[in-house]
């Protein structure tokens, strides 16, 4: 089967191509020739999900899927959440982003925190959302080369590393995205 996931994140790609079954052939946005931006206008990370695969479902006619994943961090009241990506500004700097989460908690002594991501499937027009959390704590310095986007300074519960300092597999088995795909996969697999 040809699914798109919509987006052109080669980190997400990569990620999700280890989780899913062989007999899914996964594109990308690149892949269908979607080069314009795909509007994020939700007030929740279910409905940017839901919002972006509709784009690519009404406007390219693939079966596809997109997601949304924001840092809920309980001290900063769920913030950056929606803004994760952008949390620093507009050009969407993971370096800036985690810079600025760091800062604002540096005299904060509660560092919980959560990873939350909400995949939306659009197959033959039919809807269905999958949902991963991964709670864990936001460290005080960047540790690990792994990953992308906030992993150098999240720890998740029961782990003394960041999820930069785990390999790919590792990680895929614990993150909040790898526990959505899995939900994803297992209903894929049920069509």
């Amino acid at each position: 089967m040809k699914l798109v996931f919509a987006t052109n994140n080669k980190n997400k790609i990569k990620e999700i191509k280890l989780l899913l079954d062989d007999s899914i052939e996964l594109l990308s946005l690149e892949d269908i020739n979607c080069t314009e931006g795909i509007p994020e206008t939700s007030d929740t990370i279910a409905g940017n999900a839901l919002q972006k695969a509709r784009y690519v479902f009404d406007n390219y006619g693939c079966n596809c899927f997109a997601d949304d994943t924001g840092l809920e961090i309980d001290s900063l009241n769920g913030a950056p959440g929606i803004y994760s990506a952008r949390y620093a500004g507009e050009k969407k700097s993971a370096d800036a982003n985690m810079d600025k989460v760091l800062t604002k908690l540096k005299h904060i002594n509660n560092r919980k925190a959560h990873f939350k991501t909400v995949i939306a499937l659009i197959i033959s027009g039919k809807e269905a959302l999958f949902e991963g959390i991964a709670k864990g704590k936001i460290t005080t310095i960047k540790s690990g080369s792994e990953g992308f986007g906030y992993d150098p300074i999240f720890k998740p519960e029961g782990y003394n590393v960041t999820f930069s300092e785990m390999s790919l597999e590792k990680k895929n088995k614990i993150s909040h995205r790898g526990i959505a795909v899995r939900k994803l996969a297992k209903h894929l697999t049920s069509l």
